[in-house]
């Protein structure tokens, strides 16, 4: 066994931590000091609930991550006890044995990320190495478990995880991505085959995989992040905390149960909230942010929500998770007060005019002809415009003869603001459809109601109704939740609608801060294609 140096040490600079590149987006490594923010909100948490005992210095608690990848969370754990126990345990190897059997567990997400994972927490890929930290163990995968688990396959799926068998099924020398905590119905039954029938684990923490091919259409993805969480929960800790995307906010693929399993969940007491996720995870791309959270098993209320931008903490707000009405989570604080202000007025919601995707039944694909024919409609397409048959609409042929607003489905994917939030809208004349690349935003009897309508979704106003419930590039007819309806007899300014609202310099400052104004003339058309 080598020597203790490295818990002797007060500063570990550079940290090859805090060097090592991704996985790739699905398996995201942790970096040191965000994995510390995490550790600091569990011990503010756990003295909350402890009369301001410190969690550190408890030589009962147990730790377990359970998708463990460089072992970040339980090295900085361990470092932690390490001084925290000192009074209790003087000697350091029999402080370091302590913690490294009785305290700090994990579950490797892959053979690779186990041996990683025990490199950075006994300094030797076997626990019982050389040059192993520790000297109590009698087995080389220490209390890091990895075994390789397989998916179970039904119909082309894995029942557990969505994955697709096209995709995962690829023989005993790859790696299968069935991770082990979440491929089973019996959570209990499997910690107590990995870890012994008594173990009770009183902290989970982790940084979750966030999705696996599903085998659908181009890039398709399902979300696995949620099983980690639910599984974590099963076990009834008395503390969880991960990081996971921050799209559960609105659903979503996959996500509206486990949205509203969280949102009604009062132990969840906590929600660090990073929209651009750059912020934390700087190599790679998260749409929709990233958030952690803090789970109380124990501590029932409120969530103190807290907003992050350049790293530093911008906003701080305890509130329900879910304000009256409302079925998704409101991501902004400042935003909470302007949401009241509109909803006291009880104006029908906009929603209710905005089409399902492809309103015509032509999808993107769909290419119309390059010139007007006799009894042809006028067609807006991915490109520009072309003309298609009265024969090929199938769906709302009722809105044919209608003036309307188009829309593309799709907004800013940015997570960075000032952004547009929405596609600009365009004029759709009577005896003119779209494919899927638009949305019908309104349908009316006259072109000044349009104008009327382009003039409101051109607003700041309405585009950051439409933020609040729109956490990636998706722009479809569910992120008018928040539009109320307006009258159509007359163009809308921001102006207008700050007084409309009673909305404060504040409130207004902030609505400025987050969308960009959007230039177009109330006519802008594509190109013909």
């Amino acid at each position: 066994m080598s020597d203790l140096s490295p818990f002797r040490l007060k500063g570990r600079n550079p940290d090859v931590l805090s060097c090592i590149a991704n996985l790739s987006n699905d398996e995201v490594f942790t970096p040191p000091e965000f994995a510390n923010r995490m550790l600091d909100t569990l011990a503010q948490g756990w003295a909350t609930s402890h009369n301001g005992a410190n969690i550190w210095t408890d030589s009962s608690v147990t730790f377990l991550d359970p998708c463990t990848k460089s072992g970040v969370f339980l090295r900085e754990i361990t470092a932690r006890l390490i001084k925290g126990l000192e009074a209790e345990i003087p000697d350091l190897q029999t402080r370091v044995d302590h913690i490294l059997t009785r305290q700090v567990f994990g579950i490797g997400i892959t053979q690779l990320t186990a041996l990683l994972a025990r490199r950075s927490l006994y300094c030797s890929k076997q626990a019982t190495g050389e040059h192993s930290v520790a000297s109590a163990f009698e087995n080389d995968d220490g209390n890091i478990w990895f075994k390789r688990t397989e998916h179970e396959w039904h119909r082309g799926k894995c029942v557990f995880c969505g994955a697709a068998a096209g995709t995962l099924d690829r023989g005993e020398d790859a790696e299968t991505h069935a991770y082990a905590f979440i491929h089973t119905a019996n959570i209990q039954g499997r910690m107590a085959e990995i870890f012994g029938d008594d173990m009770q684990f009183d902290v989970i923490i982790g940084n979750p995989p966030y999705q696996l091919s599903d085998g659908g259409h181009g890039t398709s993805a399902r979300p696995i992040f949620q099983e980690f969480v639910n599984q974590a929960k099963m076990l009834n800790p008395r503390f969880l905390t991960m990081v996971i995307p921050a799209r559960w906010y609105s659903g979503g693929k996959g996500m509206d149960g486990f949205r509203t399993e969280m949102l009604n969940d009062q132990r969840l007491r906590e929600i660090h909230d990073c929209p651009d996720a750059s912020d934390w995870f700087p190599s790679v791309q998260i749409k929709g942010g990233v958030c952690y959270f803090l789970w109380n098993r124990e501590n029932l209320g409120d969530c103190k929500v807290s907003t992050y931008s350049g790293g530093n903490n911008v906003s701080q707000m305890t509130r329900p998770l879910l304000e009256q009405g409302c079925e998704t989570f409101i991501r902004y604080n400042e935003a909470i007060s302007v949401l009241h202000k509109v909803m006291e007025l009880e104006e029908s919601p906009y929603k209710a005019m905005v089409s399902s995707r492809k309103p015509f039944g032509l999808p993107t694909t769909f290419k119309g002809a390059n010139k007007p024919f006799s009894g042809g409609l006028k067609m807006y397409q991915n490109g520009g415009v072309g003309y298609v048959a009265d024969s090929n609409i199938e769906s709302n042929r009722e809105l044919i003869p209608k003036h309307k607003v188009f829309i593309p489905p799709l907004g800013s994917g940015s997570d960075s603001f000032p952004h547009p939030i929405l596609g600009k809208p365009i004029y759709g004349e009577p005896d003119s459809v779209c494919t899927e690349t638009y949305l019908v935003a309104g349908a009316f009897d006259s072109k000044s109601e349009c104008i009327s309508l382009i003039s409101y979704l051109r607003t700041k106003f309405l585009r950051f109704l439409v933020l609040l419930n729109k956490p990636t590039q998706h722009a479809t007819s569910k992120v008018y939740q928040f539009v109320p309806m307006q009258d159509w007899s007359k163009t809308w300014t921001d102006e207008e609608l700050y007084k409309k609202y009673g909305l404060t310099e504040d409130e207004i400052a902030f609505i400025e801060s987050m969308v960009r104004p959007m230039e177009l003339d109330l006519f802008d058309q594509p190109a013909a294609g």
